[in-house]
């Protein structure tokens, strides 16, 4: 199985890090400005993980899916702040024709396309090397070996430091995991990135091609010593916003109680639901790094203060007996 020196220490740099910083909307309908402004105050309040895509966000009206990568390019060169953070991106979901049916058009998992799009995020970063590489989404057309060695190539070229999946199942890691373990020349994946909140979305809704963590991938994580990242952990403020209605998959009985007792607790502690959702997910045996996707100065704050929580046990074991994977352990 493939190491680099590089490799293993941004694991360990990965493993050490609590919350990552989504930049899905920096360059289109979040403006540079306060684009600029949410990443100085995240580096100033010690985050370091930076989260991006080779397509954020080419849904938005005007955009391409380059223009999170070129501002984050942008900032890394105005401020010289390279060595102080950690980056990710991904590649397999930049629909290809730009204007296809998606997710039927995403350019997917070939070693051709991993590796001219591993370039192209280079270049609009302006960096000679990303610390994750993520595949944003499962590719079964391209043989998983192939895909493989293509990511572990750009692990021995020194262009990435740890390679891992989004939006995948705990079959396909583990596929993964064997071909590495047979094959020196082969990375294993370290991280996986999936959606994950305190509520749970109804597995009869489709969200593909987006896949919530579930508690296979967790023991995949425990048995390797992986990475968990949590994307939309707040619900684009459903938690604690009356003005902004659960989406569909979330508006169940089950999830009216979990939300209900999440504020509840949450008046209890004198916090946000938001904050306490974010404490609940960092804190627990088997944490998840939440993926903070924010637009302004003080839901990046908020998001921060949650980090430092420190749950009462029996706050705890009141989330856990509602959450569907409980500890995460």
């Amino acid at each position: 199985m493939l190491t680099t020196p590089y490799g293993t220490t941004v694991l360990e740099r990965l493993r050490g890090e609590r919350a990552a910083l989504g930049t899905m909307y920096f360059g289109t309908t979040v403006d540079e400005k306060t684009s600029f402004a949410l990443l100085d105050r995240w580096v100033e309040r010690g985050g370091r993980v930076v989260d991006t895509a080779n397509c954020y966000a080419f849904w938005v009206p005007g955009g391409t899916g380059e223009e999170s990568e070129l501002l984050i390019g942008r900032w890394l060169a105005e401020r010289g702040a390279r060595e102080d953070v950690l980056i990710a991106t991904k590649v397999g979901c930049l629909p290809d024709p730009p204007d296809g049916p998606f997710p039927e058009s995403a350019e997917g998992l070939h070693p051709d396309v991993i590796n001219r799009q591993l370039g192209l995020s280079l270049e609009r970063l302006g960096c000679s090397s990303v610390d994750l590489y993520l595949t944003h989404i499962d590719d079964p057309e391209v043989p998983l070996a192939d895909t493989l060695a293509a990511l572990s190539g750009t692990v021995r070229a020194g262009r990435v430091g740890v390679i891992g999946a989004s939006n995948t199942d705990a079959e396909r890691m583990r596929e993964a995991e064997a071909l590495a373990a047979g094959d020196d020349s082969l990375a294993a994946p370290r991280v996986a990135q999936m959606r994950h909140s305190y509520l749970w979305p109804d597995p009869g809704h489709n969200i593909a091609p987006q896949r919530p963590l579930d508690g296979d991938l967790v023991a995949w994580a425990a048995e390797h010593d992986a990475v968990l990242q949590g994307y939309s952990p707040l619900l684009q403020g459903a938690l604690t916003r009356p003005d902004r209605p659960l989406s569909p998959e979330y508006r169940d009985g089950t999830n009216e109680r979990r939300l209900g007792r999440l504020r509840e607790l949450a008046g209890r502690m004198g916090v946000t639901a938001n904050q306490l959702a974010l404490a609940w997910m960092v804190g627990g045996e088997r944490p998840v790094m939440p993926v903070l996707g924010v637009s302004r100065l003080e839901q990046l704050d908020e998001a921060m203060d949650a980090l430092d929580l420190e749950l009462p046990e029996e706050i705890r074991a009141d989330l856990d007996a509602l959450a569907p994977l409980g500890r995460l352990a």
